[in-house]
């Protein structure tokens, strides 16, 4: 059986999260680095791993790894790495590249090299001296990190962010990504009561139900590796039916998305549809200053607006002294606050955060604050 390492490439800061995943799916060896967790895996693994991660970006095949300060020791360890496992003699493959605090620093030259490494080591291996480049797509990532070089095909395509159900994303979205994220940083779980007072397209909502129900999040799209024959479709097919028949029921949803335009919320009850989850979610156009919580007991998750998206200062003062007054006196509720504008907590008076991670919304900066309520009685 063929055995190899595969990375989970992830955002700064997610890294911890992603491998308590890779621990529930029944990974070993894990190792945790910055921006991505490696871990030890067969071919069955390629389908499991993209079809179920939720925190992740990319799955990705580690095909070696070694110190390169000249062109000349990138070609001939890249030339020595085993490329015919994955690449098939008539396979179309792109290298991809990065280049930081390294010796080669030219990445458009790295990647050239890199692609003549590999055609001739397919050459000596398959015998041949011109490629048809007809079959399954490859895409090859060459990435330096002071003077390391890390060689990798891409499993995944399209970053596992985008889910496969999303047809209008609405304004200044959260990636799918990152929402699971911070639904999994939370207290939640599927037998709580949770809120977004500014949902927009529902994303965090549609997180929090999907792991309710157990769904994967990659059933309803596609991946490059499903057209690769060193893996095959009966592998992928069988993937797939496992995580079908993994799905159970929400009985008791307790879901609840509200947003000051309407046509957001139509967006995203339609956005829940698709998803599989649109009766799990009760999705109400309403402002977050008229909103008012009669329960004792929940979970706030939720991104305000901030200003690099739709909202001025005074809009923002106003959502912020809108929070306040909803839950100053609700010891019971847990409120998470995912924003890139520091002056939040001025206007939070409950108390201070119990904890702030400072996490990636795309290249923006912003902190989760979590402020811990009251557990209820009966759990």
């Amino acid at each position: 059986m063929l055995s190899f390492r595969l990375i989970a490439t992830t955002k700064i800061g997610l890294e911890k999260l992603v491998k308590l995943e890779l621990i529930d799916l029944g990974f070993a060896n894990i190792d945790v680095l910055p921006g991505r967790v490696e871990f030890d895996a067969t071919l069955e693994d390629i389908p499991r791993a993209n079809l179920w991660l939720r925190c992740a970006d990319r799955v990705r095949i580690k095909v070696g790894e070694f110190p390169a300060t000249t062109f000349e020791a990138l070609f001939e360890q890249t030339k020595a790495l085993p490329w015919e496992a994955w690449i098939t003699r008539d396979g179309q493959f792109t290298v991809t590249g990065k280049s930081v605090k390294s010796e080669l620093f030219s990445v458009r030259s790295c990647q050239a090299i890199v692609k003549k490494a590999v055609v001739e080591r397919l050459k000596e291996r398959y015998q041949i001296d011109w490629f048809a480049e007809t079959g399954a797509e490859y895409t090859i990532q060459v990435s330096l990190l002071k003077d390391t070089a890390l060689l990798t095909i891409d499993t995944s395509g399209s970053g596992l962010h985008r889910r496969g159900y999303r047809e209008d994303a609405g304004e200044a979205p959260l990636k799918e990504t990152l929402a699971a994220a911070l639904v999994k940083l939370s207290f939640w779980d599927r037998d709580r009561l949770l809120i977004d007072p500014m949902c927009g397209s529902g994303t965090i909502l549609i997180e929090a139900a999907l792991m309710a129900r157990n769904r994967a999040p990659g059933l309803q799209r596609t991946f490059a590796s499903e057209r690769w024959p060193v893996i095959g479709r009966k592998r992928w097919q069988q993937a797939r039916d496992s995580a079908e028949s993994a799905i159970i029921p929400f009985d008791k949803p307790q879901l609840f998305g509200y947003d000051m335009d309407p046509t957001v919320i139509e967006i995203a009850r339609h956005n829940a549809v698709l998803a599989g989850v649109g009766d799990d979610i009760v999705f109400t156009p309403k402002d977050v200053k008229d909103l008012w919580i009669d329960k004792q007991y929940g979970i706030v998750i939720t991104n305000p607006p901030y200003g690099m998206r739709m909202a001025d200062f005074r809009d923002i003062n106003q959502i912020y002294i809108a929070l306040n007054k909803m839950f100053r006196k609700k010891k019971g509720w847990s409120i998470y606050v995912f924003t890139a504008d520091e002056k939040f907590p001025d206007y939070f008076h409950r108390s201070r955060p119990d904890r702030v991670r400072k996490l990636y919304n795309g290249t923006i900066r912003a902190n989760y604050y979590q402020y811990y309520g009251e557990r209820p009685q009966d759990i």
